[in-house]
């Protein structure tokens, strides 16, 4: 059975837009309580929001809908998403709920829920709430009601929990730090974190008015904290979206570091700890030289689709604690169940602080290659799976991982710079101690037919230097090590390019 309204992070769409009504909302709410009557005697459900003006209206349909089930409601007000999912897990709930649109504008808004263990919800689930929306409404008598209260604190609790994820005997003390949180949810909460870490704070993106969430500040719109960074000579800038779930940092140069980058920083820095990192997960949209710097340093790398929830999935699959997208939702699981921008921040500046090193120095030898994310949209019912063009283009991407391809120049050379490309060697024959031709040979390009290599010494008094020379209808060269070679397997292992000719 296919999902109605269920997405890929709950149910969203534009205020006053079927699904997102009060009406619709309101019917939600009560087939989510009943629902969870099925295994809850007296259900407790938590909702918080973020700061756009149509929360309101939502929250009010929400704890009607949720009160005629039988369902006990506690309000925690505006909030980060994750501060949902911990509050749910602390507070011992049968539900966490969350009213935001994330990245989206104030005219956007959905629902999403988690568990009672502060993590996503399955399939399954969400496709018995949608059999019970088709079902007609079972109100419950008076006596039965839910009731609401207000969880007074829940932004101190959140604080002090995003606090904890620090290391205790490291602190921000003499860093100046440019928080933008977009006018959403974190507007209060993020400032006060890093300036009880001790940190200078200069604030940004928080002065909500239900109308600006997003609105050219925070993790979608980064150039302003740039900007704010270089003007307030800050050392580093934590830009969060409207729910506070996705990350961008900034470091006093105005450098920006994507999802991508500081997943890789966190590896490292955990490997530098001499802790195990067995793995982590990106998406198909993760950069290239993410992936191959990873599996440089021993750690597996396997791309989920695109979504936080997929990436989860693939990290519970793998009993791995690393994950994250490009958009800057980072998930670290032995901090916390979901992703968490502040937490993630945390994690980044610790390891700046700990080490004594910027993050450009932590990130020296990862380039980000060359990507360009072009969004098509598609006629409905349009079969781009099956599309040639898009399949023949999708093949020669895929063909090489994690190698560069070779750079032709006007003498017809071309050029490799090859990031460890093991090659296949074929019969040898020695001709003497200064030359080796080397025949069949499989340069990793079933497309290159060449017909021998010779291999010459580059420098007399480096005997083991030795440039490669192909010739064959594509001319090619590079340098390695004759120590490389393993003369049993017949192999050659290039760790790095050593030269460009």
């Amino acid at each position: 059975m296919a999902r109605q309204y269920f997405g890929t992070d709950g149910i969203r769409g534009t205020v006053g837009q079927s699904p997102i009504t009060p009406d619709f909302v309101l019917r939600l709410a009560h087939a989510v309580g009943r629902v969870l009557k099925r295994e809850h005697a007296h259900p407790v459900v938590l909702i918080g929001k973020d700061t756009r003006i149509s929360g309101y209206m939502l929250e009010s349909a929400l704890e009607s809908g949720f009160n005629s089930a039988g369902v006990d409601v506690v309000l925690l007000g505006p909030v980060p998403t994750p501060a949902v999912a911990y509050l749910t897990r602390a507070q011992r709930a049968s539900l966490g709920v969350v009213i935001s649109a994330s990245h989206n504008p104030f005219q956007d808004n959905g629902i999403k829920f988690f568990s009672a263990q502060g993590t996503k919800l399955s399939d399954d689930w969400e496709l018995a709430v949608e059999a019970a929306l088709a079902e007609s409404p079972v109100w419950v008598d008076s006596a039965s009601l839910g009731k609401t209260r207000r969880l007074e604190d829940a932004a101190g609790r959140y604080i002090e929990f995003c606090k904890s994820t620090f290391a205790t005997d490291l602190s921000l003390r003499g860093l100046k730090i440019v928080v933008d949180a977009a006018h959403g949810a974190a507007y209060q909460i993020a400032p006060k974190v890093f300036h009880e870490l001790g940190a200078d704070v200069i604030t940004l993106g928080c002065s909500p008015d239900g109308l600006n969430i997003n609105r050219d500040v925070g993790a979608t719109h980064p150039q302003a904290l740039v900007d704010a960074v270089k003007a307030n000579r800050a050392d580093y800038g934590v830009a969060l979206d409207g729910d506070a779930d996705r990350l961008q940092l900034v470091d006093a140069s105005g450098r920006l570091f994507n999802g991508d980058e500081l997943l890789y920083l966190m590896v490292a820095d955990r490997l530098a700890r001499e802790q195990s990192v067995p793995g982590a997960v990106g998406t198909l949209m993760t950069n290239m030289a993410v992936e191959v710097a990873l599996k440089r340093r021993g750690v597996e790398f396997v791309r989920a689709k695109v979504g936080d929830r997929y990436v989860l999935e693939v990290l519970a699959e793998k009993g791995w604690l690393l994950g994250g997208e490009g958009s800057g939702h980072l998930l670290v699981l032995d901090k916390h169940t979901t992703g968490d921008g502040l937490v993630s921040a945390l994690q980044v500046l610790q390891a700046c602080v700990g080490s004594g090193q910027t993050m450009a120095q932590l990130l020296q030898g990862v380039e980000l290659f060359p990507q360009t994310l072009i969004n098509v949209r598609l006629t409905p019912g349009f079969a781009w799976q099956n599309h040639a063009p898009l399949q023949q283009a999708t093949r020669e991407a895929e063909a090489e991982p994690g190698e560069r391809r070779p750079r032709e120049v006007e003498e017809g050379v071309v050029h490799h710079r090859l990031d460890d490309v093991v090659e296949r060697l074929g019969p040898c024959e020695r001709h003497n101690s200064k030359r080796m031709s080397i025949r069949n040979i499989d340069l990793h390009r079933r497309d290159y037919d060449f017909s021998s290599f010779d291999f010459i010494p580059v420098d007399s008094n480096c005997p083991e230097l030795i440039r490669c020379r192909s010739t064959g209808r594509v001319s090619s060269q590079f340098l390695f090590c004759l120590s490389d070679v393993d003369r049993a397997s017949r192999r050659i292992e290039i760790p790095r390019p050593f030269a460009e000719f």
